[in-house]
């Protein structure tokens, strides 16, 4: 409704703005010939007579009155009139005004381009009013009939223009018709794929809480299970009369049961972790102490079994890391390294190497070992939450998973890989604080 309304209020628009121009014209005619009554009194009402018919059609467009076509053909034949009438009074086939006659037809095939019939009309009319100028001038027809037929044959042009100008209109509304339609194909289709994607991403979800929730479950299953078998026998044991209870067996079992519920205590603190970070944002770590402490506490777990050295500038600026999980990282790391070794099978002791040291961006410190390295297969998954390699012979926990989320959340990266000559490497990579760093001395080197 509102598209049709439109559509009358510019058509109307053309019909008034029409008439104002011949007003105007009116005016300048009248100017340029004098304002003599008896001289323009006819070219006055005559042109009146068109202003008056094309605000009648341009109000009979606006109101809605007239169907499409019509108000077209009425102005074309209104023209005709009034240009016939103009050029009769100002000398016939000698006016000036004769070759307005021709403009009819190529006008209306211009304002009127949806339909044929208007400018068909004015173009058998525009002929006959020629014909009817001449022979009432008493021109013989061998004279005016070569400039009826050049008047036909441009008037001719103008109707082929108006089908041509209908048919490249027809083929653009066409083509716009399959641009929304395409447009509208690739807004479903965004709409499916970001669809298909949101599901994908709850099922990916899905997926991982119940591969989080079955690793969970069989990291505590194991400690469980001798926890409560230890629980029936102290059960059995203290209600037994066969015998009496050996106190240093309960003891025994009393400790393995404490030690599998700190077991499990540990799995879901671990887990509490992974999912909110202890340190608050900004906390900054001392990466020397935090290496010595690590390096110290490894050795006192895993005594004579592997050696550590220590290979760290005297001073290195702070990190934004915390100080306790900066050292859990370290630990947990020479702590991974130590037990690849021990799992490989390797009788002499394992070479552990920690090294830092300051570059222009951040800070690196490297964890690498002398031992088979990491299969290729298991590199992707090295820091999946409780990835178990399949050579292990005890669950990797969180360890690792915890290592790279503390890191992350400090704004650093942890990456692993194979070492060229043999052996895995861990490179961790720290921001510096805003703390002005200090210049690099000499590394020193301990065992």
């Amino acid at each position: 409704m509102k598209t049709t309304l439109a559509a009358r209020r510019v058509n109307s628009r053309v019909f008034f703005v029409s008439a104002a121009i011949t007003l105007v014209s009116m005016v300048v005619h009248c100017a340029i010939l004098g304002f003599v009554w008896a001289e323009v009194e006819d070219r006055v009402l005559v042109q009146l007579s068109l202003a008056a018919s094309f605000v009648l059609l341009g109000v009979g467009v606006r109101s809605g009155h007239m169907t499409p076509g019509v108000p077209g053909l009425l102005s074309g034949l209104a023209c005709l009139v009034c240009m016939t009438e103009l050029i009769l009074l100002t000398g016939g086939p000698e006016s000036p005004y004769l070759m307005t006659l021709v403009c009819v037809p190529l006008l209306l095939s211009m304002f009127t381009p949806n339909t044929r019939l208007p400018t068909l009309v004015s173009l058998v009319a525009m002929v006959g009013a020629v014909a009817l100028i001449n022979v009432l001038a008493d021109i013989p027809p061998r004279t005016f009939l070569p400039q009826m037929l050049t008047y036909g044959a441009l008037g001719s042009v103008g109707l082929y223009a108006g089908k041509n100008y209908q048919r490249l209109r027809q083929a653009e509304q066409l083509a716009q018709e399959e641009r929304l339609q395409a447009l509208e194909r690739l807004a479903e289709s965004e709409r499916l794929r970001r669809r298909a994607e949101s599901e994908r991403a709850d099922m990916e979800r899905l997926m991982m809480v119940g591969q989080l929730a079955a690793d969970v479950a069989h990291e505590v299953n194991n400690p469980l299970a001798f926890v409560k078998s230890n629980l029936h026998y102290l059960q059995h044991a203290l209600t037994s009369t066969d015998k009496p209870a050996d106190v240093a067996e309960l003891h025994e079992l009393l400790d393995e049961t404490r030690q599998g519920v700190l077991r499990i205590q540990r799995i879901m603190a671990d887990l509490r972790q992974y999912s909110h970070p202890m340190d608050s944002p900004g906390q900054e770590g001392s990466l020397r102490e935090a290496m010595e402490e690590a390096r110290r506490l490894a050795l006192s777990r895993l005594h004579s079994r592997s050696e550590v050295f220590l290979d760290v500038p005297q001073e290195l600026p702070t990190v934004r890391l915390g100080q306790r999980h900066l050292m859990q990282v370290l630990l947990n790391l020479l702590l991974h390294a130590a037990r690849s070794l021990e799992e490989a099978g390797s009788e002499r002791p394992a070479h552990i190497l920690l090294k830092a040291w300051r570059t222009a961006r951040d800070v690196q410190v490297v964890v690498e070992d002398d031992g088979p390295g990491i299969p290729q297969d298991e590199l992707p998954r090295l820091f999946d939450p409780f990835f178990t390699p399949p050579s292990s012979t005890k669950g990797a926990g969180l360890g690792l998973a915890l290592c790279r989320e503390y890191v992350l959340r400090g704004g650093g990266t942890l990456t692993a890989e194979n070492r060229p000559e043999g052996g895995a490497r861990f490179i961790l990579t720290l921001n510096p604080s805003s703390h002005p760093s200090s210049a690099s001395c000499s590394p020193s080197r301990e065992t």
